[in-house]
């Protein structure tokens, strides 16, 4: 009998704990349910992931400042945003396999006992559906008791719309202006799974763009559409993404309009990036609730207003995930099969690897050379000395490494090294002297 094939998602998480990408946290002690540690390639995937989202949200825009809140507020910032009375989860437990699921998604959840079928075909009772607040509760200071009761953020939001006058006053901003921030946040999640999709502890990318009333759908569109073509930039595959506009019953309360950018990932649609129009809601409820005026006044037009806000957030996990899902592929060569990651190379946790074709003959000392120049050169960069080239090359294809410098023995005579490119595998001579810049440039025009 033919053993079968493994699916691509059962790919990914075997090349991930091999490679070093993710690693179950608390491993040697049984694990801890949708808890993950990040490898030293995985540190870098998601440093590079966060930098190219910081570059684009922040850094090339003179309408966006950053900001880095505290995870644990106050706890009547909770109940003034909704969440301590309305985040919550519908809830139901299988009598028999004591699984949890989510009442509204038990069509994409398998049964603890038997996973080929839905919670409740196990010959399991599903108890009566039940809120399951999604907050983790923690206490602070030395005494435990009610007063010293908190929550860590469920999201990064909060936190900005609390500073929203302190950057508008420090930093000399005015509508429509924007302010990032990334950083943890926490949910309780009842059914986390399908590897780092969902998990309880994860890191958001989210920014608030605070515009004039009038302006919210030119600045909802320019987000939407911003936001969609960073994705493709970076090298995601066009034909498996999605913008999908919510239907009004999916629309929070105060929203006006939300959009999702979708994934096609192995196991379905899923939602990568959400884009939404929060209005003046949370202004305007931290400001009745603290007693602070959170309102702009244009002292050019003399108009007094609360800022609706546009709202791009995505999970900096989820990103990485999806970046190194579309990345895979198993190319089928001539003699052989060769698994590959085609990272862009902003997002490749290696830019560049640098090889001494043989252990001898000053070649390691040389190539040492070009890695601490390529390094100030701020490249990310490993050396590899074990193993034979061909061996070598495959090792880089499978983490993503976009370009290979092999030193040889023209290197030794002529200052020139051969460079090999990921994708292509094609090989070119090029000198030293110029590698930095022809490096730089191959970055810059890559594309999938």
């Amino acid at each position: 009998m033919a053993k079968p094939k493994s699916s691509l998602m059962d790919k990914i998480v075997s090349l991930c704990k091999r490679k070093g990408f993710v690693f179950q946290a608390s491993e040697i002690y049984g694990g801890i349910g949708n808890t993950y540690d990040y490898g030293p390639l995985g540190v870098e995937l998601l440093r590079k992931v966060r930098e190219a989202w910081w570059n684009a949200m922040v850094t090339a825009r003179p309408d966006v400042v950053g900001l880095d809140s505290a995870i644990i507020q106050n706890p009547k910032v909770w109940e003034t945003s909704g969440h301590v009375g309305g985040f919550s989860d519908p809830m139901v437990d299988c009598k028999k396999c004591k699984g949890r699921f989510r009442a509204d998604n038990l069509e994409h959840a398998s049964c603890l006992e038997k996973p080929s079928k839905r919670p409740g075909e196990c010959d399991g009772e599903l108890t009566e559906a039940r809120e399951f607040n999604l907050m983790f509760k923690t206490s602070v200071g030395p005494v435990e008791g009610t007063g010293s009761m908190a929550y860590l953020r469920p999201e990064t939001a909060q936190g900005i719309f609390l500073n929203f006058k302190n950057v508008l006053e420090s930093a000399r901003m005015k509508p429509p202006f924007g302010i990032a921030q990334i950083g943890k946040s926490f949910r309780n999640e009842i059914t986390p799974g399908n590897f780092v999709f969902r998990t309880r502890e994860f890191e958001q990318g989210e920014m608030e763009f605070f515009v004039p009333p009038a302006e919210e759908k030119q600045w909802y569109d320019f987000w939407k559409n911003e936001r969609f073509d960073w994705y493709k930039r970076h090298g995601i595959t066009e034909s498996k993404l999605r913008l999908r506009d919510h239907d009004k019953d999916e629309l929070a309360h105060y929203s006006t309009a939300c959009a999702d950018v979708e994934y096609e990932y192995p196991f379905g649609w899923g939602e990568l990036e959400g884009i939404a129009c929060r209005t003046d809601f949370d202004l305007k409820r931290h400001s009745e609730a603290s007693g602070t005026d959170l309102v702009y006044f244009d002292p050019q037009t003399k108009e007094k207003y609360t800022p609706f806000v546009i709202e791009p957030a995505g999970g900096i996990n989820r990103m990485a995930l999806t970046f190194l899902i579309d990345a895979y592929e198993e190319e089928q060569l001539e003699k052989d099969v060769r698994t590959v990651l085609h990272f862009h190379p902003l997002i490749a946790p290696t830019t560049v690897a640098v090889f001494p074709l043989v252990k001898k003959d000053g070649m390691p000392e040389k190539a040492n050379e070009i890695v601490e120049m390529l390094r100030m050169a701020r490249f990310t960069t490993d050396y590899d000395e074990k193993a034979a080239i061909g061996r070598r090359y495959r090792r880089q294809d499978e983490v993503g490494t976009p370009f290979c410098v092999t030193v040889d023995g023209d290197t030794l005579e002529g200052d020139v090294v051969t460079v090999r490119h990921r994708d292509s595998m094609e090989q070119e001579k090029v000198k030293i002297s110029e590698l930095v810049g022809y490096l730089h440039n191959a970055v810059m025009a890559w594309k999938r």
